[in-house]
């Protein structure tokens, strides 16, 4: 899927407002609450609009745990995301929706994302957000290399 510009000012829909929904118990809903926010990470990392993203998303003490073994805070992922070249493609398989608590639910998937002519990086991934004043937050991100 081919990257296209994220709209900062529509960050509240792109996050899944929870507003007044009481009901935070059905999986399938709150899988789809959350695969409409990571679809929307990875065309931020494919247009170029990441760092920004990324920065509106995450917690204040959220972190990212990459697959080179590489933990980042926020301000790390910012600063690494203005620098980095763009995806050109990505996929998301399997995804499912883990609750991890009364105001988490964790997204595990598997994600590949594709530069130009490189080789795909496939990986495991897993994407904790946590409702912060009704809105999903990024607490925790965290990728594994695929073998």
């Amino acid at each position: 899927m081919a990257g296209t510009a994220i709209d900062m000012d529509e960050m509240d829909d792109i996050r899944g407002t929870v507003g007044d929904r009481a009901d935070l118990g059905d999986l399938a809903d709150l899988l789809g609450q959350l695969l409409t926010i990571e679809h929307a990470g990875w065309r931020s990392l494919c247009d170029g609009t990441a760092a920004d993203f990324y920065g509106e998303l995450m917690t204040d003490d959220g972190v990212m745990v990459l697959a080179n073994g590489q933990i980042m805070d926020r301000d790390d992922v910012v600063h690494a995301l203005r620098d980095a070249a763009p995806w050109s493609a990505y996929d998301i398989d399997a995804p499912r929706a883990v609750r991890a608590g009364p105001e988490a639910t964790a997204l595990v998937y598997v994600g590949t994302g594709r530069r130009d002519e490189a080789d795909p990086f496939v990986g495991a991934m897993s994407s904790v957000y946590r409702l912060v004043d009704g809105r999903w937050r990024l607490a925790l991100y965290q990728q594994s290399p695929r073998a």
